[in-house]
């Protein structure tokens, strides 16, 4: 393949990485009913299969960000992508419960591929083409989840939970085929070479995973037990010890220092809020659409039918993603963080109060899909404008980490409103669905809001500087 070809290719190479992992992500939620028929475990212990690719995802997504800085990202995407195709095959060959989860917390590892595609999008795509191409990224995975859903949802409902995982599996391995043939291969000679920071890279596994479990497990634990204040507490102590290591240390994990800019710190605070309301409006429609009519709010969907709920959702990021870079040529891309969340809020107000008929779900989940493409798609591009190219990588893991530990506080904090207003066969009730979705539009409403003051001060001051653009 010639050089103007490669070039040429490099993106949809790279958005195709994305996509693996968003099919890969989505072999969850749908499928925790089989999994629990299939290896006999009770419901809340397949739920473990959520929680294991959950906390191998937090741990290896700084990792991979700070590698991905270096000089060898294609070797490093190969082997993510490498890791990832075992753990789906583990996964769907798996004869008991624990070597299935072995496999689950091996495609954890698709929480750090955006990270490596972007700083190979800033390395290697045509600079007028990069703001765009990190954007696109960005929005992919998002999309794609809209697009696996169904997929696992009519895979599962045609054969076993067992095919979703080898469609997984194939789907990676057809990735690994692109980006080997694609993406530019041999070091990357304007990429530093320096030291790994293991003790950070130590604290902050420790910490983050106990934090991750704690709000994972709480639900179920309950909140005032003593393992999860023990948990929490320790977390808390590992944390705060790694930021002081971090700060002190020439070459650290993470830069804490990058963190602190405006840009960049409102894209992870928005990351963290976007996260916990999207997962609600996700997790909680999908609940409604399986749940027995006679609950008063289920719609009784088979599995093969549940999936397709969560498909407007990627038509719409989808769509934003296109108009985003219309818009931010004219208006600056840092406005589109707030007018998605924006547009958020709107669709997890309309989740809240319009949620009894299919087509008000389907509604909501295409205007989330809007929202989301448009916040997602300014996240990483903000801090790709406002970081050294020697910190994107790790820079923008970090933003998808803090994504991670928002979905996971929006699972948590729905599981126990649910668990606090649960029928007499336990399961959830009408007004515990009511309160979960007006939470998730709280959160985006919160959040717009905050951002719309934020960006009328800037816009006020003198000093403003000129709004990002896209070429």
């Amino acid at each position: 393949m010639n050089t103007a070809t490669t070039r040429n290719a490099l993106l949809p190479a790279l958005v195709f990485a994305a996509l693996a992992t968003a099919i890969v992500s989505s072999l969850g939620m749908l499928l925790v009913p089989s999994i629990a028929a299939q290896f006999n475990v009770d419901v809340a212990t397949a739920q473990w299969m959520l929680t294991v690719n959950l906390l191998a995802g937090a741990v290896a997504t700084p990792i991979l960000g700070r590698l991905s800085d270096g000089p060898h990202k294609k070797r490093l995407l190969l082997l993510s992508l490498g890791i990832m195709f075992i753990g789906s095959v583990l996964a769907a060959a798996a004869q008991n419960f624990e070597l299935f989860l072995i496999g689950r917390a091996l495609q954890g590892l698709s929480y750090g591929i955006v990270p490596i595609t972007i700083s190979i999008a800033r390395r290697y795509v045509e600079k007028g083409k990069i703001q765009p191409a990190i954007s696109t990224l960005s929005v992919t995975v998002a999309s794609g989840i809209g697009i696996g859903y169904p997929l696992t949802g009519i895979i599962a409902g045609l054969f076993d939970y067992s095919f979703a995982f080898w469609f997984g599996a194939a789907f990676v391995l057809a990735t690994i085929i692109v980006v080997w043939k694609v993406v530019p291969a041999g070091p990357d000679s304007q990429a530093e070479s320096r030291p790994f920071d293991y003790l950070g890279t130590l604290l902050l596994t420790l910490g983050l995973g106990s934090l991750l479990l704690a709000i994972s497990e709480g639900p179920k634990w309950g909140w005032g037990s003593m393992p999860l204040l023990a948990l929490l507490i320790f977390a808390s102590i590992i944390l705060a010890v790694w930021v002081l290591v971090e700060n002190k240390l020439e070459h650290p994990l993470i830069n804490l220092r990058t963190l602190k800019q405006g840009e960049v710190l409102l894209a992870n605070i928005s990351a963290i809020t976007l996260g916990a309301a999207l997962y609600i409006g996700m997790s909680v429609s999908s609940l409604v659409a399986q749940a027995d009519e006679s609950t008063g709010y289920g719609l009784a969907l088979p599995v093969f039918w549940a999936g397709f709920v969560i498909f407007p959702l990627s038509v719409g990021s989808f769509a934003a993603n296109r108009i985003v870079r219309t818009l931010a040529k004219k208006v600056g891309l840092q406005i589109m963080l707030p007018i998605g969340a924006i547009i958020m809020s709107l669709a997890g107000t309309l989740l809240w109060l319009l949620h009894s008929e299919l087509w008000e779900i389907l509604i909501s989940m295409l205007v989330f899909g809007l929202g989301m493409g448009a916040s997602y798609a300014a996240m990483p591009a903000l801090i790709a404008r406002s970081v050294a190219v020697k910190e994107l990588g790790s820079s923008v893991s970090f933003n998808q980490v803090l994504r991670t530990v928002g979905s996971s506080f929006g699972t948590a904090i729905s599981s126990a409103i649910l668990a606090t207003h649960a029928g007499l066969n336990g399961e959830a009730t009408p007004s515990g669905i009511n309160m979960t979705f007006m939470l998730g539009a709280v959160l985006c409403i919160a959040l717009g809001a905050a951002l719309l003051v934020n960006s009328a001060i800037r816009t006020s001051r003198t000093t403003y500087s000129a709004p990002l653009r896209v070429d």
